[in-house]
This record gives C-alpha cells, sequence and structure tokens, in this order.
C-alpha cells in the first residue's frame, strides 16, 4: 500500500504549538466549521456522538476571563496578582477556543469509557485540523475543566465533563520539539 507521505510527515512533526507563540488571526467562521466538521470525524461507536462544541471567540473569552477572575478572587481574596493575571487570559491566549464536551453517558450497548475516548478524540482531530489549515493549536483541560462553576457558566449539562479546551491560533514562530517515549520502552509483542 502505497505510503501518503504528507499525512505520515504530519503525524510524526505533529507539535502543540505553545501559548506564547499564538497568535490572531483565528480561524474565520467558515474555516472553523470546516474545523470542526474535521474534527467530529472519530471512531464513535453507536453513532452517539457523545461530544459537543462550544466555541469561545476572543470577545467571549475576555467576558469568561472575568468572571474567572471573580472567582478566583471569591475563593482567595489575597490571591497572587501573578495568578490572577494568568486566570483571567486563559481563555484569550489564542484567538479561539473550543471546549470540546464529553457527553458520555450509561447506554444498553456502548460503554461509557468508548464515548469518554471517543471525545479525547475529536479534540486531537481538532488539532489535526487546525494544523491542516495553516493555525496551531493547544489542548489542555487546567482547573476550569474541573470547578462546577465554570461548567455552569458554560452550560454544561449534569454529566457533561470537559474533553478538553482547545485553543487556535497562527504560530508566531515553529514549536521546538520535546522529547518522545522510546518505543522499546512502551511496545511489546506477544
Amino acid at each position: 500500500m502505497p505510503v501518503q507521505s504528507a499525512l505520515v510527515d504530519h503525524l510524526t512533526t505533529r507539535r502543540s504549538t505553545p501559548f506564547a507563540l499564538m497568535k490572531a488571526p483565528g480561524p474565520d467562521a467558515a474555516t472553523l466549521e470546516a474545523m470542526l466538521t474535521v474534527a467530529a470525524r472519530v471512531p464513535d461507536h453507536g453513532k452517539l456522538a457523545p461530544w459537543r462544541f462550544i466555541v469561545i471567540d476572543a470577545a467571549a473569552g475576555a467576558t469568561l476571563g472575568a468572571e474567572i477572575e471573580r472567582l478566583v478572587l471569591a475563593d482567595d481574596p489575597a490571591a497572587d496578582p501573578k495568578r490572577v493575571e494568568i486566570d483571567r487570559g486563559r481563555f484569550t491566549r489564542a484567538p479561539v477556543c473550543v471546549a470540546v464536551v464529553s457527553r458520555a453517558a450509561p447506554h444498553p450497548k456502548i460503554p461509557e469509557w468508548e464515548q469518554v475516548l471517543s471525545a479525547g478524540a475529536v479534540c486531537l482531530n481538532l488539532l489535526h485540523a487546525a494544523s491542516a489549515y495553516g493555525f496551531g493549536g493547544n489542548w489542555v483541560t487546567e482547573w476550569p475543566a474541573y470547578d462546577r462553576r465554570v461548567l455552569d457558566r458554560l452550560g454544561l449539562a449534569a454529566g457533561e465533563t470537559i474533553a478538553g479546551f482547545v485553543h487556535i491560533g497562527t504560530p508566531e514562530a515553529k514549536a521546538e520539539d520535546r522529547q518522545r517515549p522510546d518505543m522499546a520502552a512502551i511496545v511489546t509483542r506477544l
């Protein structure tokens, strides 16, 4: 079978773009729609689509950041100003942030774990789509993904969780690679 060298090259050199290297512009609405369509093409046993997207543009990210700042200060009025600044900027580190929401739920035939894995695959596919369209991406969760007040603000129902916040922007420079696992240490053959 012939090797699709461009795809292999991409997969063997894929790297998340650090936030410090991600700038405007981000994808326009049509491009983002195409990227989300690519992201949704993942293994999905039972065709459940056990995930959904919340698009957070720069303006919504700034509003959400101000709300996050209020939460931080409500929890710790003496919070370090640097921490407050970081938390305020969590959703404006790139021009667009997509929250991938896992809707994994009990099902008579499809294990919840498979549904969770499908949502993770959506996050990775979104990173691939960002790269294919000339953008950089970074997939994180961080504490807002686990704080019920933030989840409520984002409109997550009980039982929904954040699989990841995928930040997308234009890479200012190529990110340095990091050390990868030694294959001999992680591959077992029977």
